[in-house]
């Protein structure tokens, strides 16, 4: 089935877009999906359930506007431009789904906004974010690219996205049409550059300057929460998934083989997991 386009306004006056996919029993909450910081919508076309679900391009990414303040680029302001999704549809609670930079925001709106969320699965996010898998970020981070092909793209990712060696060539095409959008019929750039205006530094990174999130990760213990782990991640350590299970022991984690950061959502593991979860969140409804 295909998307719906959704358009709606942010409170400072952004245009701001998502997908709609509603499919199956529509009378199930439905799934709200938030990709990560240079992701976008588009992310989530690997997910197949049998219910509504919903991505966003959060703003500055996809075909969302950018911000005329790059100050804004933060997962609090994120979390509002969630919210005003969520009102613009009519929708009370959902189960969310968030990828990295989306799992932060998930927290967040399970401690600020708790009669919105119906459970949390965060894929390859944690309470501690390791050093290695943000300099990796930070490196690419607002980088121009100049691809003179689609297969250039697909071979740059394959480059800065360690821990994905079994991915075969057309996987790795099929991911970077999921990331770039297409000019003239190259790839380009899908988020604005100034995304980097809020990534912390080089130097806070390595002097351990990033804040945790254990605080907002004791918002989950409310609801049927899970979390995936990419096998081979550098961005979330299977220690700190084995410390969040210790202060929740009801979040479920499931690694994901062959996989870095973070899993697709289309591997074996990664739908048992989303399935195991949702017929958790249906029981508790």
């Amino acid at each position: 089935m295909s998307d719906t386009e959704i358009f709606y306004d942010s409170a400072d006056g952004l245009r701001l877009y998502a997908r709609h996919r509603a499919r199956g029993d529509v009378s199930l909450l439905p799934v709200l999906c938030l990709p990560g910081l240079t992701r976008n919508s588009r992310d989530f076309e690997t997910i197949s359930l049998d219910r509504t679900v919903i991505a966003p391009d959060f703003r500055g990414r996809g075909l969302s506007h950018y911000a005329a303040d790059p100050a804004t680029y933060r997962p609090d302001v994120e979390l509002a431009d969630t919210i005003a999704l969520m009102d613009h549809l009519n929708i009370d609670r959902a189960a969310i789904i968030g990828t990295s930079r989306g799992g932060i925001v998930a927290m967040l709106m399970a401690k600020f906004h708790p009669a919105r969320v119906a459970g949390v699965l965060l894929n390859d996010i944690g309470c501690v974010l390791e050093p290695e898998g943000l300099l990796r970020i930070r490196s690419y981070l607002g980088v121009a690219v100049n691809f003179t092909s689609w297969n250039d793209a697909a071979q740059s990712l394959k480059a800065s996205n360690s821990g994905f060696k079994s991915m075969s060539d057309d996987e790795w095409l099929a991911f970077a049409r999921r990331i770039f959008k297409s000019e003239n019929g190259l790839p380009k750039l899908n988020y604005d550059a100034d995304l980097a205006h809020n990534f912390a530094s080089v130097e806070d990174i390595t002097a351990g300057r990033v804040p945790q999130l254990w605080e907002i990760f004791t918002a989950l213990q409310n609801v049927p929460s899970a979390i995936l782990r990419g096998e081979n991640s550098d961005l979330l350590s299977a220690a700190t998934v084995a410390e969040m299970q210790r202060q929740n022991p009801g979040l479920e984690a499931t690694t994901v083989a062959n996989r870095g950061h973070a899993p697709f959502l289309n591997e074996p593991e990664s739908q048992a997991a989303i399935m195991r979860w949702l017929a958790k969140v249906d029981a508790a409804a």
